[in-house]
């Protein structure tokens, strides 16, 4: 039971690779910080908006100058935008003046708030010409964050429940983005933690996995390395590599063999720029998904009912009911 598992990682360790199959890319994500820690930092959604927004324009003046080379295309967090852009001129207007300033398509985390219907964990993807076109629901959302299950009974424990006012509610399809030719799979945060959701978004074609995510609720804790040792079994799992761009840290570029190649200190706006493979072969877990676990609780059940057949035959010979 140790010695077979442990042997087959270190005999598949030849077929890990982080070259790239479709050419490269040079991608970059965007740290923007969050001006205060704690639960209440959305009421400063503007602020968190505005400091994306100069982060990215800070990058178009780094390629200008030759400091950096410029992004085929840029990774904003999640709840980079709470507010709706299709619904607030000004954060259109911010967001589409720091899209045009470094010239690259943008993934752009936001809130969409319908006028009925529960809220929209949206990323967007905005073009520097076409300004927004494709988005992406978040598919799991997350309880007691996002949504409140049960709301009338939790809320007999505890009067926080009234803090999440409108429950968000989840997407249904993979989210791929053409990012100027680079298919970009989006993984939304918590996402991250379950199989189903990078399977299928590696599968509806995904060169490259990104993880926009916003952590500054979790202040200081160790929930930011937590999600990002996740990223790293995800990009050795599908072989691709891995973007995690955070509102306030650690944002970081993770290769296809699971190395962290970038990474940003914790609340500090910053930005990550590199050149990435993109990968498009699938690996025994992208193809075989679940089976293998399915496959190991057959053999469980299966040795158990065994076992219980020879103590009920052993009972009966010894002439015990």
């Amino acid at each position: 039971a140790v010695a077979a598992p442990l042997g087959a990682a270190l005999a598949a360790r030849p077929l890990v690779s982080a070259g790239a199959q479709d050419g490269t890319a040079v991608a970059a994500v965007v740290q923007g910080n969050v001006p205060r820690l704690g639960l209440d930092f959305n009421a400063q959604r503007r602020a968190v908006l505005d400091n994306h927004a100069r982060r990215t324009v800070q990058l178009a003046e780094d390629v200008t100058a030759g400091r950096v080379p410029k992004p085929d295309f840029v990774v904003w967090p999640e709840n980079s935008s709470d507010l709706d852009p299709y619904a607030e001129i000004d954060a259109y207007a911010v967001i589409d003046r720091a899209v045009k300033a470094v010239g690259a398509p943008v993934a752009i985390g936001s809130v969409l708030a319908p006028e009925s219907g529960p809220l929209r964990n949206t990323m967007i993807l905005w073009d520097p010409a076409g300004g927004p076109s494709d988005t992406y629901d978040k598919r799991k959302i997350q309880p007691f964050g996002e949504r409140i299950p049960m709301r009338s009974v939790v809320r007999l424990f505890s009067s926080d429940v009234d803090r999440v006012r409108r429950d968000f509610g989840p997407g249904r399809d993979p989210g791929v983005f053409d990012m100027a030719g680079s298919r970009v799979g989006m993984v939304t945060c918590f996402e991250a933690a379950f199989d189903d959701a990078v399977l299928s978004t590696v599968r509806a074609g995904a060169q490259v996995i990104a993880v926009p995510s916003n952590n500054a609720t979790f202040g200081r804790s160790e929930m930011t390395y937590q999600q990002l040792a996740m990223d790293r079994v995800r990009a050795v799992e599908h072989s691709r590599t891995v973007l995690v761009p955070v509102t306030s840290g650690v944002s970081a570029v993770i290769r296809p063999d699971g190395t962290v190649a970038q990474q940003t200190p914790m609340f500090t706006p910053d930005a990550l720029v590199a050149e990435i493979p993109l990968r498009s072969g699938l690996t025994p877990a992208t193809r075989l998904g679940p089976l293998p676990e399915y496959a190991l609780l057959a053999v469980a059940a299966a040795g158990l009912g065994w076992t219980l057949v020879r103590r009920v035959r052993a009972g009966r010979r010894a002439g015990t009911p």
